[in-house]
């Protein structure tokens, strides 16, 4: 069979030797394109429409290329060392989506570690953490995708043909081009573009979509599934396993393939089908080539998607992720009639946002979506909406007798997002092909409406892909979207706590606070800007609190050992910091600061054993090492101070502050011209700091360089006039030159 389309008369053509084969398909694109010629679209060759929807994607989020890392960006890149090159290839198949191992507790096991290694690959050949080549990556495959979705769409609408090279033919090419635009231009895509970790959902819907391509191309017959190519069966579980180490809704793309095998390819009638099994009537002869095919092509895909899921149980460690109650209050509220009524409510604002995608925020946690707890709410007439719109739906595609209109309606069942806005987009195109039959009135009003709907839609998303280009602008577009969001005023007040406005960020983290009084990380943040502004006892307030409403918060028992410390509280203090390590076993600046402790107590040893620890658990420790380098001088072990500065100067080749430590310990030891090798490359990487000239001075007046000592107690006076020890020792030089001028 050839088919073919003739620009002519503007008809597709099907040629087959088999005159029953001929027969059916010629009913089927007549029917097709008597409902796709209404559209108001342009007819285009298949390349111009690919051209003309991948340049709308591109157009539209093209200026977040060169935005920052934003949100969860900085756990799932900046902070995740299974990025680095150094670290082994082993860990991104050990660890989650944020860089921690599987089998923790933390863990939220989200295993996607082909998209951890496109990021990793991005930071190879960039050279280090540049998010301009991430941008880049997330933008060309929105793009890739978008065009790829024209297939997706005429095989859905129009019905599932090749021409004998086995290429899918369009067979709707105006719907499948409308509801190409729809897709690439939807606002709502806008997270997963601009915010580099929505490539997990790029990723995934790129591989989902080569799945159900790949089994589209296992039928070349016109025999309703009963000759099917294996290797095509195969090849699209193959990409399904892709799709899932992507993200974990890969997999759903099992259940669109067999949906679609029944109802596209078998062409089951599914209301008579089940009338004959509640007749328990006998299926006629002639359903038997496909009821084989079809149940031998489940079989296979079940069988792939529980070894799919077996694997992904073995590697999660066996056991669920741990969600609290501000990532999903419905799932934690006692009855089961509000945890349905509440899913339910958010499958329909999830369905809004396709429908009206202007109520976009970057989180819709903590108090974003109160829940709904009384039969009076309002709210409840949403998911009623939504529910009779679905159930119509239904009828539609399970019903009809019409086989052409039961293409469409399976795809409905997506709740990821990014996918789910293509089964949105192709209804969309389908209900405006309906309406454009009405007339020519009619067809001119949805012409201009479709426009300006598609306008909008491109406005809309660079806007708000404007707004992913920085963690201020973000956060701040949500206040007014969410304003009882404690997460969105948490944010707001750290971005601003982090450009150092630091009274600004304590309004927003006491509002944070007072939307969610369980909200333990902003009163960890408040009491952390409140301990630097030395308002210690409400620091200590603060923490106590957060740690008594989550006891195994490691950093806020930490911070609540410094406030406590500073308080000389010193017993509760060590109590506090061993606490924090009890809960942390490997925490590097819990030691630290318990060190500190142990140093204002006198307790030298176990200062130097807390501060040993530290460097052990995290070797570039600048601080610690520091401080062991100093507790050694200052009590007298220079020889130990040596082995330990030479160890910290090989691991923090290019720390000034602990080169001037061991600069001063080798001073002492008489190493005179090392001690001054290292003064001088501490004061290239820095050289406006008093002490380094000052201490430098002492080393050559120790030497009896006295002329380079007076030099440099000269620049460290200009430095730093008012330095009584630099005052000193210049004048003991002063006077040990004119003792030397006597003497002559």
């Amino acid at each position: 069979m050839r088919i073919r389309y003739d620009f002519s008369c503007r008809l597709w053509i099907a040629e087959c030797q088999s005159h029953e084969c001929g027969v059916r398909f010629s009913t089927m694109l007549q029917s097709e394109w008597s409902l796709d010629n209404t559209l108001p679209v342009p007819q285009l060759p298949h390349c111009w429409a690919k051209a003309i929807v991948g340049a709308l994607a591109l157009l539209c989020f093209a200026n977040s290329y060169d935005g920052d890392f934003v949100f969860d960006d900085s756990e799932a890149i900046i902070n995740n060392k299974d990025l680095r090159p150094e670290t082994s290839l082993r860990n991104i198949w050990e660890h989650d989506f944020w860089g921690t191992t599987l089998i923790s507790n933390t863990s939220h096991k989200s295993y996607r570690p082909f998209t951890v290694l496109t990021f990793r690959l991005n930071h190879l050949i960039a050279g280090g953490l540049y998010p301009v080549g991430f941008h880049l990556v997330n933008i060309a495959l929105h793009s890739v995708i978008s065009v790829m979705t024209l297939d997706v769409f005429s095989v859905l609408i129009g019905g599932l043909a090749h021409d004998e090279k086995g290429k899918l033919l369009n067979m709707a090419p105006k719907a499948s081009f409308l509801a190409a635009v729809l897709f690439a231009v939807h606002p709502v895509h806008t997270e997963s573009v601009a915010g580099i970790v929505g490539r997990a959902d790029l990723l995934c819907a790129l591989f989902f979509i080569l799945s159900f391509i790949s089994y589209c191309k296992a039928f070349r017959k016109c025999d309703t599934g009963g000759e099917f190519s294996l290797h095509w069966i195969l090849a699209s579980l193959l990409l399904c396993a892709v799709a899932m180490l992507c993200k974990e809704q890969g997999i759903t793309v099992l259940g669109v393939n067999i949906v679609f095998d029944a109802l596209v390819i078998c062409k089951v009638d599914i209301l008579q089908l089940g009338m004959a099994l509640l007749r328990k009537d006998k299926m006629p002869e002639k359903n038997l080539t496909w009821r084989r095919g079809l149940f031998t092509r489940i079989l296979l895909v079940a069988s792939g998607g529980i070894v799919l899921l077996y694997g992904r149980w073995r590697i999660m460690g066996s056991g669920p992720p741990a969600f609290t109650e501000v990532d999903n209050p419905a799932s934690f509220a006692d009855s089961v009639l509000v945890r349905a009524v509440n899913y339910n409510y958010y499958y329909s604002l999830n369905t809004w946002l396709l429908v009206c995608p202007w109520w976009l925020c970057f989180d819709w946690s903590m108090g974003c979506i109160p829940l709904i707890k009384s039969v009076s709410d309002i709210r409840l007439f949403a998911p009623l909406v939504l529910w009779f719109f679905l159930f119509g739906i239904m009828v539609q595609a399970l019903c009809s007798r019409n086989t052409d209109e039961r293409r469409v309606g399976f795809v409905i069942a997506e709740r990821v997002i990014y996918l789910s806005s293509a089964g949105y987009c192709m209804l969309l195109s389908y209900g405006i092909c309906i309406l454009s039959r009405q007339g020519r009135r009619v067809k001119n009003i949805i012409s201009v409406a479709v426009t300006g709907l598609v306008i909008l839609n491109i406005l809309r998303c660079i806007r708000r892909s404007y707004q992913w280009r920085t963690e201020e602008a973000l956060f701040t577009s949500a206040l007014s979207v969410c304003p009882f969001n404690a997460k969105v005023h948490y944010n707001v007040g750290k971005n601003l706590a982090d450009r150092g406005k630091e009274i600004s960020a304590i309004q927003y983290y006491r509002e944070a606070v007072r939307l969610n009084p369980k909200y333990v990380h902003a009163m960890n943040n408040l009491g952390n800007i409140l301990k630097e502004r030395k308002e210690l006892h409400e620091a200590e307030k603060l923490l106590s609190r957060a740690v008594a409403i989550q006891p195994d918060f490691a950093a806020a028992w930490m911070n609540l050992g410094i406030v406590q410390n500073s308080l000389n509280k010193y017993e509760e203090a060590e109590r506090s910091y061993w606490t924090a390590i009890k809960y942390r076993k490997k925490y590097p600046d819990c030691y630290y600061n318990l060190g500190r402790l142990y140093a204002d107590l006198h307790r030298n040893i176990d200062a130097l054993n807390a501060w040993r620890n530290a460097t052990l658990l995290k070797p570039n420790h600048s601080l610690a090492w520091n401080n062991l380098i100093i507790l050694l001088d200052n009590t007298g072990n220079l020889a130990q101070a040596e082995i330990v500065g030479k160890e910290a100067v090989k691991l923090l080749p290019g720390d000034h502050t602990i080169m001037f430590s061991f600069a001063n310990v080798l001073g002492k030891l008489k190493k005179y011209k090392e001690s001054e090798s290292l003064f001088l490359k501490a004061l290239q990487i820095n050289p406006t700091i008093a002490s380094y000239h000052g201490n430098l001075a002492v080393l050559y007046h120790r030497w009896g360089r006295f002329d380079l000592a007076k030099e440099r107690y000269e620049v460290a006076l200009k430095l730093d006039s008012a330095s009584p020890g630099i005052v000193e020792n210049y004048n003991l030089l002063k006077k040990r030159l004119e003792q030397m001028k006597g003497e002559r």
